[in-house]
């Protein structure tokens, strides 16, 4: 693996003069034969259908002295770490940009594809399946690899600006219960309720040229065996009727506690797409704040503790008294342990950071919950864009409170993703000090 980073900075910072110059493109990621559908341990079959096309987006920048970086949206339930690392040393190899500079974010859609060493103990596939999703896996990053040299061919000078909107579909799963919405007259939180919008215009024709978006909640409104981008989905298209010309690109923020709810129609989903639309045509119709053409971009990854794994005995236990997904994950921990391997003790967990101006972007590995948009907010300010779902799914990451309270986002999602243990104690501190002290270095290069 030619990528292997534990703490990498680069920042960089040029004088404002001069403008930005962009180029976009996307590429549709359909699979064109049954392939089996990401996200649901439910489903027993492939897809059988099509509702919407999946795409994958590029958004290619530089700013006015040259340094550059390119923002990569995808219909995905997530990207893991192997393919992620492939792909953005491709990238390097082809382009140049470095691991700081490429920033790789998936919707989560519980409709899109099954990728290779991804959540492997959920999905029994047979052999003919298992090669289909290794054969679509490799296609796939050199279709990414492909999609960033075709937005890199047609750069031209551009104008960016940012705000944040807002749009109040996301329910907190940990503490509204489905069942019992209906009965309900309020609910409760934490929440992050806020709409990020990005706007990139052509500055000599004056044309919208893409919209960036994002929003905290999972795209679980749909269960069925189409393809689709649920209501992420039916956003951009909607986004992409209004404004024709212009590439609409979701981004998904830290929404692992949100839930759309009510769900599991077609008209929900196609609601709180038009729903968050809405939300961003607002904020592309009022004024936003222009973005000087001065690009900033930090990355490192941080040494990410688990905790004590169970032991043998422990996992015989589980076992032989769980069934589906538990039952086959504790079946290869043990089978690890007697090939003598070393179960994980740690993991390597991203951590990147853009300005473009003064608008700062923190990106972060994993399904990550709404404390941390809060709590990087609090610590970078009220207007940050904070993204989940970026350059590794890796796991939940649940805050302190989560990782004390238990339950699935805390303690037995872990075993969803394949690894040993839940975190330790100390998660949220770790990656909260990660986030200020790339900050802090991004803040001391650019004086």
């Amino acid at each position: 693996m030619a990528y292997f980073i534990s703490s990498f900075v680069s920042v960089q910072a040029q004088e404002s003069s001069g403008s930005w110059k962009a180029g976009v493109a996307k590429v549709n990621i359909t699979p064109s034969e049954p392939h089996w559908l990401a996200g649901y341990a439910s489903r027993t079959a492939p897809s059988d259908g099509k509702l919407t096309d999946l795409w994958v987006k590029a958004l290619y920048l530089e700013d006015a002295g040259g340094k550059r970086s390119v923002l990569i949206t995808s219909d995905l339930l997530g990207m893991p770490k192997a393919l992620s690392d492939d792909i953005r040393t491709e990238i390097n190899k082809k382009y140049g940009l470095k691991i700081d500079e490429v920033l790789i974010n998936s919707s989560h859609t519980h409709s899109g594809p099954v990728l290779e060493a991804a959540l492997v103990d959920i999905y029994e596939l047979d052999e003919k399946n298992k090669q289909r999703v290794i054969a679509y896996s490799a296609q796939l990053g050199k279709q990414i690899v492909e999609l960033v040299g075709m937005a890199m061919k047609d750069i031209k000078p551009v104008k960016i600006f940012s705000e944040n909107g807002v749009t109040r579909f996301q329910v907190n799963r940990r503490n509204n219960k489905e069942a019992n919405l209906e009965q309900q007259t309020s609910l409760s939180g934490p929440n992050d309720y806020a709409v990020p919008v990005l706007k990139v215009i052509d500055a000599e024709s004056n044309n919208l040229m893409a919209i960036g978006f994002g929003y905290a909640c999972h795209p679980t409104v749909l269960s069925s065996n189409e393809w689709s981008g649920d209501y992420v989905g039916f956003a951009q298209i909607e986004l992409e009727k209004e404004y024709p010309g212009a590439l609409a690109m979701f981004f998904q923020c830290t929404g692992a506690d949100q839930n759309p709810l009510p769900r599991r129609t077609v008209g929900l989903a196609k609601q709180y797409g038009k729903t968050l639309a809405a939300a961003v045509t607002r904020v592309l119709e009022e004024d936003m704040k222009e973005l000087a053409p001065i690009l900033t971009t930090g990355y490192k990854e941080i040494d990410l503790k688990l905790a004590t794994p169970p032991t043998r005995e422990e996992l015989e236990k589980v076992a032989a008294e769980a069934s589906g997904y538990e039952s086959r994950w504790a079946k290869r921990m043990i089978e690890k342990i007697d090939r003598k391997e070393k179960l994980r003790t740690s993991y390597p967990y991203p951590i990147q950071l853009w300005s473009l101006g003064d608008q700062k972007i923190v990106a972060l590995g994993g399904e990550v919950v709404i404390e941390y948009s809060i709590q990087v907010k609090k610590l970078l300010g009220k207007d940050t864009f904070v993204l989940g779902y970026s350059n590794d799914v890796m796991a939940y990451i649940p805050s302190d409170i989560i990782l004390k309270e238990g339950g699935y986002e805390g303690d037995t999602s872990q075993k969803v993703y394949g690894l040993p243990a839940k975190w330790a104690e100390g998660i949220e501190k770790s990656i909260l000090t990660g986030v200020s002290d790339l900050a802090g270095q991004s803040i001391n290069n650019k004086e």
